[in-house]
């Protein structure tokens, strides 16, 4: 038996973009075809791109799909390659084609569909129902397609138990938070060793309106080592050696594997393997082949980065793909001086680069001296065009307006959010008349309570990026982001100083918040974790704070459903992940 040169193409696809991604695959399996690669593997629903959603509903997209796919195992050179698509028959499926000499060969469909968090494939596909194995000369590789793997008694174990595999393929489109990388591969392992195959997983790389996905493509031993990885969050082809002589002697020394088998066969009744043979010497198309990728090769593991580096990565990924995909040049900040706002301009330039950033401060009477000389300097230091527009004319004039009807009552939240509302709203005539893309800053620990102005400077706008990430985690990310500079680009007077609005005189923050190093971990564990009120106060939280949290974040999801789409962070974010009425009496009380 001889070695397999598998590639893994790592793409970052555009959603509904069939063309587009069919040329991109076309192009790395002639840069896996040049590097020597037998197979080459793409991800899950490369073709259309992930997740397509109710564009599956529209018979012409799915018969496109399949045109489009046809069209493409005809150009691709003497490689087999596996490209996740949309199947139909009289229903239509997540699938995985095998193509070879020409033709789709074989087709496996994903036999396990996940339908939490965000995921919602049991509202479009119908399940598989046979496991795939196909015989590559003296090779048997199992394909399966992303949840497929995640479960010990999933379609891979009939596959390597019954199909008698050495390798398994997992195309994936397995969505990027805090800790998944490592979690993930975790888990690669474990199956790995779990059946004592060689385990490749190819996963998709890029940003789709709120999530992202990492890359982080693998191949992974019989003995669950690491042997070859992919960087995160960038295109890339790995190229590996899979040996199966390692994985046949492997297999000598485990009884577990002889056990198994025989229970399986005693005890289940075991759906059939579908089998299907290869020439390991496909036929070259007459087609000459595209140029080479314009990606990097990897032939090792690349490192896995530290937290602070991967939680930018992911940021500045699914802020350059919504800008790209979407078709903007140009991005609009609205820059106050303070920490969020200064951390979103970094990352638009680190995604973006400098001239395709503009910094906007609209001071009004209660802005501090400092805080526009701070929005001005970050301005400076990251290179950006920065404009003043002051907002006390259109502040007064307002207050005249609406002086019959206020009647003489006292200063309070209305005449706060007037001025926020006015900068939203030149914020998006700026938009209207240059098309630039307005950021938000809003965090996610200001959204979980509600603490922002609803069609304000903090929501109005078209991409939220860091709505999904704590606040701690925005000084944790600035600090972070200063220690690469010679110069930090956020002057330390904006990490220390208190954090306010600055809509009436002496305001902070923690007037009305809890400090927020107390306020994310019972965000933490109320969204993320589903741990209720009397939980919160076992935990160690004050019983008055946890009542008032609740009762803030429950009230505030009006405000939740109109803000911008941003980057999911963490394991659950708002939006594709919470699902919560607007309209509810339910109210979180602790036993009295």
């Amino acid at each position: 038996m001889h070695r397999l040169r598998i590639a893994l193409a790592q793409i970052d696809a555009t959603v509904g973009d069939l063309e587009g991604n069919a040329r991109k695959i076309e192009t790395l399996a002639a840069a896996a075809y040049e590097a020597g690669a037998q197979l080459v593997a793409f991800p899950e629903l490369a073709l259309t791109g992930y997740p397509p959603e109710d564009l599956l509903l529209r018979p012409g997209f799915v018969r496109e799909n399949r045109r489009v796919l046809d069209a493409l195992a005809r150009r691709l050179p003497p490689i087999v390659a596996v490209v996740g698509f949309v199947d139909a028959d009289d229903d239509i499926y997540n699938a995985a084609a095998v193509v070879a000499a020409g033709q789709i060969r074989a087709v496996h469909r994903k036999m396990l569909l996940p339908n939490y968090g965000v995921f919602d494939e049991l509202r479009y596909f119908e399940a598989g129902r046979r496991p795939l194995v196909v015989q590559l000369g003296s090779w048997r590789i199992g394909i399966n397609i992303c949840e497929d793997i995640w479960y010990p008694d999933g379609p891979a174990r009939l596959q390597s138990l019954v199909g008698g595999a050495q390798l398994l393929v997992n195309l994936s489109s397995s969505p990027y938070h805090m800790g998944k990388i490592a979690q993930r591969e975790r888990m690669l392992a474990t199956r790995a060793t779990d059946y004592r195959v060689a385990l490749a997983f190819v996963n998709m790389v890029g940003g789709q309106d709120e999530l992202v996905f990492d890359g982080s493509s693998a191949v992974i031993d019989e003995d669950g080592r690491t042997v070859a990885r992919a960087p995160c969050f960038e295109e890339a082809l790995v190229v590996a050696d899979v040996d199966p002589a390692s994985v046949f002697h492997r297999r000598l020394h485990d009884p577990r594997r002889r056990q198994q088998r025989l229970y399986l066969s005693q005890h289940e009744a075991a759906p059939a393997v579908e089998m299907v043979a290869l020439d390991p010497r496909p036929a070259r198309p007459s087609a000459p082949a595209p140029p080479a990728a314009p990606v990097s090769v990897v032939t090792d593991a690349h490192p896995l980065p530290e937290p602070e580096a991967e939680v930018w990565g992911a940021l500045r990924l699914g802020l350059r793909d919504y800008v790209a995909k979407n078709g903007f040049e140009t991005v609009a900040v609205a820059m106050s001086g303070g920490i969020d706002s200064s951390l979103v301009a970094a990352l638009a330039v680190d995604a973006l680069g400098p001239r395709r950033v503009v910094g906007v401060t609209m001071p009004s009477r209660f802005t501090s001296p400092e805080s526009l000389q701070d929005a001005q300097e970050v301005a400076r230091r990251l290179g950006i065009r920065c404009e003043v527009v002051p907002i006390e004319p259109v502040f007064e004039a307002y207050l005249q307006a609406l002086a019959p009807l206020f009647g003489g009552r006292p200063f309070d939240t209305a005449e706060e959010n007037l001025q926020a509302r006015i900068r939203g709203t030149l914020m998006m005539a700026l938009s209207n008349k240059f098309g630039w893309l307005v950021l938000t800053a809003g965090n996610k620990s200001e959204l979980a309570v509600g603490y922002l102005t609803l069609y304000g400077a903090d929501t109005a706008g078209g991409f939220a990026v860091i709505k999904d990430l704590p606040k701690t985690w925005v000084y944790r990310l600035a600090r972070w982001r200063n220690g690469r500079e010679d110069e930090p680009v956020i002057p330390e007077r904006v990490l220390v100083k208190p954090p306010s609005a600055e809509l009436r005189p002496g305001q902070r923050d923690t007037d009305e918040l809890p400090p927020y190093e107390e306020l994310d971990p019972m965000i933490a564990a109320y969204v993320e974790e589903d741990r209720d009120a009397p939980e919160l106060v076992a935990m160690g939280f004050r019983p008055q704070t946890v009542e008032r949290f609740a009762a803030m974040v429950a009230r505030s999801e009006f405000k939740r459903r109109q803000a911008p789409p941003g980057v999911k962070v963490t394991p659950r974010a708002f939006g594709r992940d919470w699902r919560f009425p607007i309209t509810n009496r339910y109210v979180e009380r602790l036993p009295s």
